[in-house]
């Protein structure tokens, strides 16, 4: 056989093999497809995000706690014993530096007994107050707290096997349970010095803008500190990932029918805290449930047949497995015999029969090269 007719041979055979497979791919698209209401869409409150190639963040997870930034605290305490007068320091209010705090009557003696003004020793936000007019003041006790909460103390407790990731300068986002839609920003400061023999965790210091005053000393955070980065990975948030370690699987949004999601088998690679690389199962463009996608997997077919939503989508009516009615088959609905209008008896739809002649040509052509090569062979 001439290497033209082993080409040709070839391509004949390539060509039967993409309209099987085209054919196989479509009908197993329609079985995973699940097709519901505008309402049902509502009720699920859905959202999609679309599937692009970013910059994949890797990233080092730990827990921790805000706490108030070196030298942004302070503690108003009196020299000299007395008696509380007046309080003008509120807990949760702004103080300007220097403003009056409290005022107290000295134990010394006078008619009227000496007076003293306590200021502010720093411009902040009052924290503690634990006097009230009437209380007596010793000078070891600690009348009121005052801090500067423009910039905060966060601080992670990374475990001791993945220090080695962290250097000073490495960006993180610093999320608190109060805020859960907001992502506070700030560079690694420093290191601890020495590591939590009990949590096996070193400290990671994170000094964070806090001009809202919303992050509050004590308050729980979760850091994501940036490791590293690759551009040009697929990625979706983790939220979409649905199945186990075994079969992971989303839901895409069908490019034809309406209020309908595609369960698609992706193959997963890096995660980090909230998205998941995808290598293999998504093209750019794909639309990716996020939001709603675990009710979704339980939706079963959906509230909406395939035959109605083919219907709908095209113009005309559908078999019950999405295939196209033939002119016989509409008839036979008509007629209410319903024989062919289900995919009973011997009616063929206009996919049935392109793949019919599709494959027919190709066997032609087969048996005409093998002809032309037994003819050469015999000469």
């Amino acid at each position: 056989m001439t290497p033209m007719k082993n080409a040709s041979l070839f391509v004949l055979l390539l060509a039967f093999v993409s309209v099987a497979s085209f054919a196989e791919t479509e009908k197993e698209r329609l079985a995973n497809t699940v097709i519901l209401t505008a309402e049902g869409v509502a009720n699920l409150r859905l959202e999609v995000v679309t599937a692009e190639e970013t910059v994949f963040e890797e990233t080092v997870f730990a827990l921790g706690r805000i706490g108030a930034a070196p030298g942004h605290r302070a503690v108003v305490s009196s020299r000299v014993p007395g008696r509380v007068v007046t309080v003008a320091a509120h807990i949760d209010r702004p103080i300007a530096k220097d403003a009056e705090v409290l005022v107290l009557e000295s134990r010394q003696a006078g008619d009227p007994p000496p007076s003293v003004r306590l200021l502010a020793p720093l411009a902040g936000m009052v924290t503690v107050v634990n006097v009230v007019p009437g209380s007596p003041v010793e000078q070891k006790d600690a009348l009121v707290e005052i801090m500067d909460l423009s910039e905060v103390h966060a601080v992670a407790a990374v475990p001791e096997h993945l220090i080695g990731k962290l250097r000073p300068g490495q960006k993180a986002h610093i999320r608190v349970a109060a805020f859960p839609d907001r992502v506070f920003e700030a560079d690694l400061a420093h290191l601890g010095a020495a590591a939590d023999t009990t949590t096996n965790t070193l400290e990671a210091a994170f000094h964070v803008s806090n001009p809202e005053t919303l992050l509050r000393p004590g308050m729980r955070a979760e850091f994501s500190i940036v490791a590293g980065s690759r551009e040009g990975v697929m990625s979706v948030p983790r939220e979409a990932l649905q199945g186990d370690a075994a079969g992971r699987f989303v839901y895409v949004k069908d490019y034809e029918l309406k209020n309908a999601f595609v369960k698609t088998a992706v193959v997963i690679g890096a995660q980090n805290e909230r998205f998941a690389e995808v290598t293999s199962g998504l093209l750019p463009g794909d639309e990716v449930v996020t939001r709603g996608a675990y009710s979704l997997a339980f939706a079963g077919k959906g509230s909406v047949s395939l035959k109605q939503a083919m219907d709908a989508a095209h113009g005309h009516p559908h078999k019950e497995d999405g295939s196209e009615m033939t002119k016989e088959d509409i008839a036979a609905a008509a007629a209410g015999t319903g024989g062919h209008a289900h995919g009973g008896g011997k009616s063929f739809t206009p996919l049935t029969m392109f793949f019919a002649g599709s494959t027919g040509l190709l066997l032609v052509l087969l048996l005409a090269v093998l002809r032309r090569k037994t003819a050469g062979g015999q000469r």
